[in-house]
């Protein structure tokens, strides 16, 4: 999703100081899961998850492997005209009602753990399917909004998708039976040309427009997300910590800024994704391999490196008095800065 003309910091003067390579394995080899655990072990780490994260959980992707040729909507024809708005929410009425089956995989339930444990601090997706919240991550920032939520374009009221798809059931009747043979597309889409006589309700409040909130093709991300994520991305160069991206080819620039401005920075750069990206040249470490493999052994050698830590504390204070061992819960080493 594009999402052009977004505020981005300048680029350094000089050459391109893109050190974060250090640490890379030798290029005589393929690099392996364990050189990509080395490279964010004992790290915090800013994670950029892409629609690859949720293909385990019965969600198609844009670009991955077998991935079927789209031509999503944009922003500027779905509020040209009503025949393209009750084309979009009649193909979006059905892919809710499938998307909203979806569960979280292992892959989203490793990062929830991962960040329980301290291991990952921002979790920035470009996903809007709201899995990576179900599996319990907390420090989410949803880059390209959320599917499950709805705006007013006159009032700017937003209300729930659920109530929505409701009325939407009501005022058409049989649709989703009818129908029910097209094929699944990303983001809550299906594959529909017959839309003509779909009914689509104006808001409650002041009877205008309808609009899932989520940032469609041509529209811009939200200044204060945007924000909050560079400001993650410079935290990264004063902690020594790395970033990680996760299912997505970054092919548009609502993401691969953020990679690239991390790379600039020096910070190391890992890319687990099947398929070539738009920051293969950019990364410290390119691993092409499945999501939900590689956060699951992510987070089991954070298990067990949690456990030898735990270990050793035990025995640095053994017959130590308990009053003068360390209170209180550990330091996080990522902060939010959250925009108000």
């Amino acid at each position: 999703m594009t999402r052009s003309g977004d505020p981005r910091p300048p680029a350094p003067s000089g050459p391109d100081p893109y050190i974060g390579r250090v640490g890379a394995p030798a290029k005589s080899r393929p690099p392996t899961t364990g050189d990509a655990l080395d490279l964010v072990a004992g790290r915090p780490v800013l994670v950029l998850s892409g629609a690859g994260v949720s293909t385990d959980s019965g969600i198609p992707d844009y670009r991955g492997p077998g991935s079927p040729a789209r031509t999503p909507m944009t922003y500027q024809e779905f509020v040209a005209g009503e025949g393209a708005r009750r084309r979009y929410w009649a193909r979006s009425h059905l892919g809710w009602s499938r998307m909203g089956t979806a569960r979280p995989n292992p892959g989203h339930q490793a990062l929830a753990r991962l960040e329980a444990t301290g291991r990952v601090g921002l979790l920035v997706t470009q996903n809007v399917d709201g899995l990576h919240e179900a599996a319990g991550s907390r420090r989410v920032c949803a880059l390209h909004g959320r599917i499950a939520d709805v705006v007013c374009l006159g009032c700017r009221t937003r209300s729930r998708r659920s109530t929505l798809a409701r009325r939407l059931a009501d005022l058409n009747p049989g649709w989703a039976e009818r129908h029910a043979d097209a094929a699944d597309r990303p983001d809550g889409d299906v594959d529909l040309d017959d839309t003509e006589d779909f009914v689509v309700p104006g808001c409650e409040r002041c009877g205008g427009v309808l609009k899932p909130d989520v940032v469609f093709f041509g529209e811009n991300v939200p200044g204060r997300r945007v924000d909050r994520c560079y400001a993650a991305v410079a935290r990264l160069a004063e902690v020594d910590g790395a970033m990680l991206v996760v299912g997505s080819s970054l092919t548009v620039m609502s993401g691969f800024r953020f990679v690239r401005h991390a790379a600039r920075l020096g910070a190391p750069v890992v890319i687990v994704n099947r398929g070539s990206t738009r920051a293969d040249d950019l990364a410290t470490l390119k691993l092409e391999q499945g999501t939900s493999e590689f956060l699951g052994s992510w987070a089991r050698s954070a298990d067990v490196a949690a456990n030898g830590q735990h270990e050793a504390e035990r025995a640095e204070h053994r017959g130590v008095p308990e009053q003068d061992q360390p209170a209180g819960p550990p330091v996080e080493v990522v902060e939010e800065r959250v925009a108000r």
